[in-house]
């Protein structure tokens, strides 16, 4: 587990990073987004003790980041945005020299080093100088470097950045078999990614975090409201006064008929209040059956661009 207690972090008079929280427990995926300039690579190099924190504090499974460099460090595995590689070296040389910093065994690195060269599909290029690889394979012997030591969390900084469409796909899947046995926080401002392999989402815009829950939970409101929409059985101005009766319903407005017999309306309710049940009991007094009731789910994007604003200048 990766707690975070009001990490700061100051240049002079500038704040990248103000006074954030957060925990990330044993067995998440959890996305860390944010704009160019939002704070996210400031506050991975924090965690993982790249940097040191102006204040607050970082514990890996209460190992403290700066108090206990060496015990929290050995927990993690990180890949930078740009991956820590020695070009005149081979990919064999360099995960040598990898197992090296981080003590691992001689007598069971072998069989350790060629197991990871397997999972990231890099054995077939292990004699190969990394100078002369592709940046997708580049990426992924960093990858190799991060999992060096078999460690509990992975922090990964933008592993698809600069890829090609196959490559940046290939990397995906890593991450996801990486997500069945690691902690995982995957730092990006690509966002079909982050929806793609993970189910929480911490999103800072600024140095601030402004939002972190699950996907499903941003995806059914942002705001102080959340939207269903329903299809029931019955005229149009009944099913409309029933509605706006129920206690928590804020809005509820009328998208006319798309099956005979019934109207669609889109209801907007409190955010807090589950008005479903409340809705169902109140139609079939009504004699108005529910046909049809879902929550009107957005996209990461449309949720990504309410808490950083589509409209800001980065900085």
């Amino acid at each position: 587990m990766i707690q975070v207690t009001n990490l700061t972090k100051t240049y002079g008079s500038k704040v990248a990073v103000n006074n954030i929280s957060f925990t990330v427990e044993k067995g998440e995926v959890v996305g860390f987004l944010g704009r160019n300039g939002a704070g996210k690579t400031t506050t991975m190099n924090m965690i993982t003790g790249y940097i040191s924190s102006t204040g607050g504090t970082v514990t890996v499974d209460g190992c403290d980041i700066l108090e206990q460099p060496s015990e929290a460090k050995r927990k993690i595995g990180y890949l930078p945005e740009q991956p820590p590689v020695y070009t005149d070296l081979t990919v064999n040389e360099y995960l040598d020299f990898a197992a090296d910093l981080k003590g691992i065994a001689k007598k069971n690195r072998k069989k350790h080093l060629d197991e990871i060269k397997d999972l990231v599909k890099i054995a077939d290029v292990s004699g190969r100088l990394i100078g002369n690889l592709s940046k997708g394979y580049r990426q992924r012997v960093g990858m190799a470097q991060a999992l060096v030591g078999n460690p509990e969390i992975l922090i990964l900084d933008e592993p698809t950045v600069g890829l090609d469409p196959n490559q940046i796909i290939e990397i995906r899947k890593l991450i996801k078999r990486l997500g069945k046995e690691h902690t995982v926080i995957l730092s990006s401002h690509i966002l079909p990614e982050v929806a793609d392999v993970c189910e929480k989402v911490i999103i800072i815009d600024r140095g601030s975090i402004v939002a972190q829950d699950t996907i499903s939970n941003l995806s059914r409101g942002t705001g102080e409201s959340s939207m269903l929409s329903v299809r029931i059985a019955g005229g149009e101005n009944q099913v409309l006064r029933t509605v706006r009766e129920i206690a928590g319903v804020l809005k509820a407005e009328s998208l006319g008929t798309r099956e005979p017999g019934s109207i669609d309306v889109i209801i907007t309710t409190n955010k807090t209040t589950d008005v479903r049940r409340a809705l169902f009991n109140a139609a079939a007094r009504a004699g108005t059956p529910i046909l049809l009731c879902r929550y009107m789910d957005i996209t990461l994007e449309d949720i990504f661009l309410q808490f950083t604003g589509s409209k800001r200048e980065e900085q």
